[in-house]
């Protein structure tokens, strides 16, 4: 059996089915994952799945395998991604796994991983494909059960907030995960929402469920200007990311969006501290120290985020990418579907349009995030050197890739964690300086990618 090692990444495993995850592949990672929990003294393993079609048969491969380890296997069923870490939270398991390919075409799925209340990466990863390399397993018959997971988590959310009248929106669940719960969550909370592409169909028919790409909200963006919506939320695949549109149609990219909720949290916690990933704004770092908050800047991704806020305290955390952390009267764990009902909670405090809220903050100019294709054997090396190259006479922020300070503004490269791909992101004070960082860095990137390939 060839166990693709390139499917093991920093805080997921993710590949093409059939290609990647094969049916033994997949029971040899349940073997592998049950030896590492039942090690650690987790039996109990929760299992969920999004809703893309290879969904059901991993699931059966990956129980298969954690059974012959050992473990016994709960079946939550289909659901969103927040819906599997508060059952895991709140529930009896000690261990889970959703199967999700998140934000990646059809083809993809994958495995996020929680251990203990903590999220299970980096070498706990690599330690698991060390397992099936060597195959020491444990052995055991562990038991099939499964649990309902919806109905817990709808009567948890809407016990935590209070939305004093009724907001006009829409939201778009992409025919991803999200649409297993969303109308269930806003009607039991009186809300009556335009609801778009809220059938679950993993092929992601009308448009690819990610919301960081401009182009997927066009649908959400035509029914807020149409119908004269106060927002319009949009979910990526597995419902653990979120997108918003104000009234006019923009985007709140996920730094601002961070703005609007820690401006909220400080009121409440004064002196709290925020952490927020590598590609948000300098305006967030500058919005959150000046209302008294201690601004963070970490790593990229979700479960190196969630460690950090535990290491720390925090009561909130956000990234770029629209991953919104809440630790503060909920479990510290990303979900699109809470953060929706925390962000309609402080619109309904007021009347003054979404496009306000942020009234004082400079507006500087940005890019979306570009994805630069770069191969995961060289990706590393490039950025490695695209760092060389700006610290020669730049100050840079490397906790993760190599964030370069420019005199008005600064520019991003890092190695995405996800795919075989570079992170680019510039910030600037005018559009002709940030189109001269950015043509800077991707000129970098082109001159390091050069080098690293004509050395192999």
């Amino acid at each position: 059996m060839r166990i693709p090692a390139h499917i093991f990444r920093e805080y997921d495993i993710r590949g093409v089915v059939g290609v990647d995850l094969t049916p033994d592949v997949v029971r040899s990672l349940g073997l592998g994952l049950g030896t590492a929990f039942l090690r650690a003294g987790a039996k109990r393993v929760g299992v969920a799945r999004d809703v893309r079609p290879s969904g059901v048969e991993l699931f059966g491969q990956l129980a298969e395998g954690l059974r012959a380890a050992g473990c016994d296997v709960v079946d939550y069923g289909a659901a969103p991604t927040g819906v599997f870490y508060h059952a895991v939270a709140t529930g009896g398991e000690a261990a889970g796994v959703c199967i999700t390919g998140s934000h990646n075409p059809p083809e993809f799925n994958g495995f996020k991983i929680v251990l203990h209340g903590r999220s299970f990466y980096g070498d706990q990863i690599r330690g698991v494909l060390e397992l099936m390399q060597s195959q020491e397993f444990e052995s055991g018959a562990g038991t099939l059960s499964s649990r309902e997971v919806i109905e817990p988590y709808l009567d948890d959310a809407c016990s935590r907030v209070r939305i004093e009248r009724p907001v006009r929106f829409a939201y778009d669940s992409g025919n991803g995960a999200a649409s297993l719960v969303a109308a269930q969550l806003f009607a039991r909370l009186g809300l009556e929402p335009v609801a778009l592409f809220d059938e679950p169909d993993g092929s992601f028919p009308n448009h690819h469920p990610d919301p960081t790409v401009p182009e997927n909200l066009a649908d959400l963006r035509e029914a807020v200007l149409e119908r004269g919506l106060e927002l319009g939320v949009a979910y990526d695949g597995d419902a653990d990311r979120i997108g918003v549109l104000d009234e006019k149609g923009d985007v709140l990219w996920g730094d601002r969006l961070l703005m609007i909720y820690a401006r909220d949290l400080l009121v409440r916690q004064p002196g709290a501290s925020v952490i927020f990933d590598v590609k948000c704004s300098q305006t967030l770092f500058d919005e959150i120290e000046a209302r008294g908050g201690k601004a963070i800047v970490w790593k990229t991704g979700h479960s190196l985020i969630k460690e950090k806020m535990k290491e720390t305290g925090a009561p909130l955390a956000g990234e770029m990418s629209g991953h919104i952390f809440f630790a503060e009267n909920w479990y510290g764990f990303d979900d699109a579907l809470f953060a929706s009902l925390r962000l309609l909670e402080i619109v309904a405090r007021g009347s003054q349009p979404m496009s306000e809220h942020l009234t004082g903050v400079p507006k500087l100019v940005a890019t979306p995030e570009i994805r630069v294709d770069c191969p995961d054997e060289v990706k590393f090396a490039v950025v490695e050197r695209v760092k060389a190259e700006f610290a020669r006479d730049h100050e840079i922020v490397d906790i993760d890739g190599v964030r370069v300070v420019f005199e008005h503004g600064w520019g991003l490269a890092r190695a995405s964690n996800t795919q075989p791909a570079l992170v680019v992101r510039v910030e600037a004070d005018s559009r002709p300086r940030m189109d001269d960082y950015l043509s800077r860095i991707e000129a970098a990137i082109a001159r390091a990618r050069s080098e690293v390939e004509g050395s192999a």
